[in-house]
């Protein structure tokens, strides 16, 4: 069971519930398990003809108790439609809308459905969430090499992992892309795509991929733009509250699939750690209503940590990664005595076990994430 199943069937008692998410990170299965435990009910699939036309002509059970709607964002008037049937028959039909884009943008046209759904935001597989028999020492093994969505993690089949992922990139950028964006040099996107992997854990300078794109800043843009909204990848921002000197503008990005990177060790391991992060902030504010960012603090003299987590804008946490060297860090000490966070950690990918010093927690992210 995933861990949002119980929390999606007990909002599906008040309101609709939206659930996005990558492609192919579980949402399908989440939804099929849903039905099971509410009794009758329907799934339809707008890329599915047979199921768009029934959608179109609302052609569905009055026992049917959960309505289930994937991919109904690539409906040009999805809004609309949703809403005007919530509003008819929300009394009747319990609905849920699932898609492998952001939901809370592609709300196109009509009526705001402000107040009238929850959302939720599903993940794949991480330490803190992880299928029955497989144990966590054995779960970061599979998170470094094939990633944490559910058909390669649970295959654990490099090569097959890697014939999974070249699939799922291609379905996303010839399928969903063309379907919601205006974007048609899908060649150009890959070119990014592969120069973001190269970029993991540093600075992204949008004028720097442009004049490598050969394109103007603006297009460079708006493609990161699109590969976010397609939940292939995420951007932390600097941190630069009460820090005179910080870096104001460049971003990091990091991927949603942890293989994705190419770099098998500092890199990946710290694109392990902010796919971790991201999803434990999103259950806090899809599950809590807390407002959660993300950053990473840099400033002009290069000192720098990996992240920094806040919460209705408190700073809670600093954590700084490392994949195998347990010195503290002199930034990290730096800014936990500067900023005076809650906790300040520093996380060793090979770390057998935690020690503390000067305030700050050193320890492994197998205890860390399990925590």
């Amino acid at each position: 069971m995933r861990t949002l199943e119980t929390l999606i069937r007990r909002d599906l008692e008040k309101k609709m519930v939206f659930v996005g998410g990558p492609r192919q990170v579980g949402k399908t299965t989440l939804v099929k398990q849903l039905l099971a435990a509410n009794g009758p009910g329907r799934y339809f699939n707008w890329d599915y003809d047979e199921d768009r036309q029934a959608i179109l002509r609302k052609q569905w059970a009055a026992a049917d108790r959960l309505l289930v709607f994937d991919e109904l964002h690539k409906f040009p008037r999805w809004q609309a439609w949703l809403k005007g049937l919530y509003d008819v028959a929300g009394d009747r039909h319990r609905m849920l809308v699932t898609g492998s884009a952001r939901l809370d943008v592609y709300r196109q046209g009509g009526d705001s459905l402000l107040g009238r759904y929850h959302y939720w935001r599903l993940h794949p597989f991480s330490l803190d969430e992880l299928p029955a028999g497989i144990e966590p020492a054995e779960a970061l093994q599979r998170l470094m090499t094939v990633g944490g969505f559910p058909e390669p993690f649970l295959a654990n089949d490099p090569r097959e992992a890697r014939r999974w992922r070249k699939d799922r990139f291609d379905r996303v950028l010839q399928e969903d892309i063309r379907d919601l964006e205006s974007i048609r040099n899908i060649q150009g996107l890959r070119l990014l795509v592969d120069l973001l992997r190269e970029r993991v854990g540093n600075r992204v300078v949008l004028a720097n991929l442009a004049q490598d794109l050969q394109v103007a800043p603006q297009t460079a843009k708006t493609w990161l733009e699109a590969l976010e909204r397609m939940y292939l990848v995420f951007r932390v921002m600097p941190y630069t509250r009460d820090l005179p000197r910080a870096i104001q503008k460049p971003p990091k990005v990091y991927f949603f699939d942890n293989a994705d990177v190419p770099d098998e060790t500092g890199a990946r391991f710290e694109n392990l750690v902010a796919t971790h992060l991201l999803k434990r902030l999103h259950l806090i504010e899809d599950r809590d209503g807390h407002r959660c960012e993300l950053r990473y603090l840099r400033d002009k003299e290069g000192r720098e940590v990996d992240f920094a987590i806040l919460q209705d804008g408190v700073l809670k946490e600093l954590i700084e990664v490392k994949h195998a060297d347990a010195t503290l860090s002199p930034s990290l000490r730096y800014y936990a005595e500067r900023l005076k966070p809650e906790r300040a950690i520093q996380l060793v990918a090979s770390l057998q076990h935690p020690w503390d010093r000067d305030g700050i927690h050193v320890t492994s992210p197998l205890h860390y994430f399990a925590a």
